[in-house]
C-alpha cells in the first residue's frame, strides 16, 4: 500500500518529483519557499537591491595614517626618527627636470617657438631655484631626540621623569627643531617646562617653566 503523502505529491508526465519536492523527496512547504524567496537575493536586481545598504562613512571614522617609517606604534627595539637631509631628494629632481628643460630649449630655441620659446628657459630658471631651497632646507640632523632630551635637562634644572620630543621647523629656511615636553620626577611632578632644541647645532632656542598646573591625583 502506497503512502497517502506520495500521491499528493506533483509529478512530471515521466513520473519524477517535481522541483517542489526538496532533495530528501519531502515537499517544501510554503514557508520554506517564502524564507529563500527573502534571503537569496535576485539576479536581476543587482547590489544596490539584493544586498545590504552601503553607509557611507561617517567624518569621525576617517583617520589620517603615518607612512610606516614615521609609526613607531608597536615597534620593537630603539626607534631611529629618520633624518632631516631626505628632503634633499626633491632638489635632484627639480634639477633634473631643469636640466631636461634646458636641452630642450637649447636644441629647439632656432625653430618653430610656438612650443618650444623663451617661456621654457623660464621654467627651467625656476625648477631650478626652487631646487635651490628645497636642498638648502634639507639641514642634516645631526642631533636626535636623545641628544635633545640631555640638552634640555640640562637648561631646565631640575630632574626629569616623563619627557617627549616632537620635531618641528622654524624660519623660511625649515631649520629643523626638537620640541622637548617634560616634566619635573616627583609623583605627582611639580614642574613642567618646554625646550626648543637645535636639530643641527644641539643649542638651546627658547624655554621656559612653570609649576604643573595639572592634576594627576586620579592616575596615582
Amino acid at each position: 500500500m502506497s503512502d497517502p503523502a506520495d500521491d499528493d505529491a506533483p509529478a512530471t508526465e515521466d513520473g519524477t518529483p517535481s522541483d517542489d519536492l526538496g532533495g530528501d523527496g519531502s515537499a517544501r512547504g510554503a514557508d520554506d519557499v517564502s524564507e529563500r524567496a527573502v534571503t537569496e537575493p535576485s539576479a536581476e536586481g543587482g547590489g544596490d537591491d539584493g544586498g545590504a545598504p552601503t553607509v557611507p562613512l561617517s567624518d569621525a571614522d576617517i583617520r589620517d595614517a603615518l607612512p610606516d617609517d614615521l609609526d613607531a606604534a608597536g615597534y620593537v627595539g630603539p626607534y631611529l626618527f629618520p633624518n632631516n637631509n631626505r628632503r634633499r631628494i626633491p632638489a635632484y629632481l627639480y634639477w633634473a627636470m631643469s636640466a631636461v628643460t634646458i636641452v630642450i630649449w637649447f636644441l629647439r630655441r632656432d625653430e618653430d617657438p610656438v612650443l618650444v620659446n623663451t617661456g621654457v628657459l623660464v621654467a627651467a630658471v625656476v625648477l631650478a631655484l626652487i631646487g635651490v631651497y628645497s636642498f638648502v632646507a634639507g639641514w642634516n640632523l645631526d642631533v636626535d631626540e636623545r641628544d635633545a632630551l640631555v640638552a634640555a635637562t640640562r637648561q631646565v634644572g631640575f630632574p626629569v621623569g616623563h619627557a617627549s620630543a616632537q620635531m618641528g621647523w622654524r624660519g623660511l629656511l625649515s631649520r629643523p627643531t626638537w620640541r622637548i615636553l617634560l616634566y619635573s620626577a616627583e609623583d605627582p611632578p611639580e614642574k613642567r617646562g618646554l625646550v626648543l632644541v637645535d636639530g643641527v647645532d644641539g643649542s638651546v632656542v627658547e624655554w621656559f617653566v612653570e609649576d604643573n598646573p595639572e592634576d594627576w591625583s586620579e592616575l596615582g
